[in-house]
């Protein structure tokens, strides 16, 4: 006669006892674990995918799932990006709007939307603050806009797979507004300014820097930045403070994300770019101070300036 695994024979050749469970002896049981096949009772059962499982069992089985890998910036890894054609696909909208506006696609910077958000730093100071992020999505012309927009998907395609949506989509703005900032604090006060070219200047720095920061050969992506460099200073109208200023503010951004300390990751990350974003308002608000006074009124061609009258 044999006797199953954690049975007793009985006294006497009385038929075997019953196993106890293996957590709560005082518990006779007839189940089993279908992993470790020691006894449990119903209340040390958790139903799993073929059988039940002890909680003991189960308790392993999540310490030893694998985790789920994530990126250098602590982003989970993703097949495609998202951001990057929303972005571009706001671009064109803003852009068809002007144009049908002004009638012309080359001349789209007429249209009354066009002058209405573009960056002009006596505006700002004036009180029309949100010229500095509406800019970074008007162009002029289809010229521009095609440069910008190729540039931006060849380029931030990748960075938004490395970062992350929410975290490529905080580097963007953050390029933006520093490109932005750059021309309210230095550029001429009445020359307006407009493009995703601040922007797409950030990504270009924060894609050195995560590829720096993944031991990537980055001779490829300084001559893509040192050549448009060359062709901001070379070509007449376009911002060179605009491009410097994102370039700035995209680095330093990502510099934070790829670089933050993995036991605090989350936390440095939004305190570095938290603080970057206080910087540059600070900069804006110490900029306007040196105007003065000064209020503007009115939209499109109709906008006039002056400084405010104190009772």
């Amino acid at each position: 006669m044999t006797v199953p695994p954690g049975s007793q024979p009985g006294a006497d050749g009385a038929p075997p006892q019953q196993p106890t469970c293996v957590r709560h002896p005082d518990r006779p049981t007839g189940l089993r674990c279908t992993r470790c096949e020691r006894p449990a009772c119903p209340e040390c059962l958790r139903e799993a995918s073929v059988g039940y499982q002890c909680v003991d069992c189960v308790a392993q089985g999540r310490q030893a799932a694998p985790r789920q890998p994530v990126t250098v910036a602590g982003a989970r890894l993703g097949s495609k990006p998202i951001v990057v054609p929303l972005v571009i696909a706001a671009n064109v909208v803003v852009f068809v709007l002007t144009a049908v506006q002004a009638g012309s696609a080359n001349q789209n910077f007429q249209s009354w939307f066009f002058t209405d958000f573009a960056l002009w730093p006596i505006f700002v100071a004036g009180g029309q603050w949100w010229r500095l992020l509406t800019a970074g999505f008007l162009h002029i012309g289809m010229i521009h806009l095609a440069m910008n927009m190729i540039a931006l998907w060849v380029i931030g395609r990748d960075l938004e797979l490395v970062l992350g949506r929410i975290r490529f989509t905080a580097v963007y703005l953050l390029s933006l507004f520093g490109g932005s900032t750059a021309v309210f604090l230095f550029g001429n006060e009445v020359q307006p300014v407009a493009g995703a070219s601040g922007a797409v200047y950030g990504l270009m720095g924060g894609i050195a820097i995560a590829a720096f920061r993944l031991r990537v050969n980055l001779r490829p992506i300084l001559v893509v930045i040192a050549l448009n460099l060359v062709l901001s200073v070379s070509i007449p109208g376009i911002s060179l403070l605009g491009h410097l200023g994102g370039l700035v503010a995209g680095s330093l951004a990502t510099g934070a994300l790829v670089y933050a300390p993995r036991n605090r990751q989350a936390l440095v990350q939004a305190g570095v770019l938290t603080a970057l974003f206080l910087v540059l308002v600070l900069a804006v608000v110490l900029r306007d101070a040196q105007f003065g006074d000064l209020v503007c009124h009115g939209s499109g061609v109709d906008v006039s300036c002056g400084r405010a009258v104190h009772a």
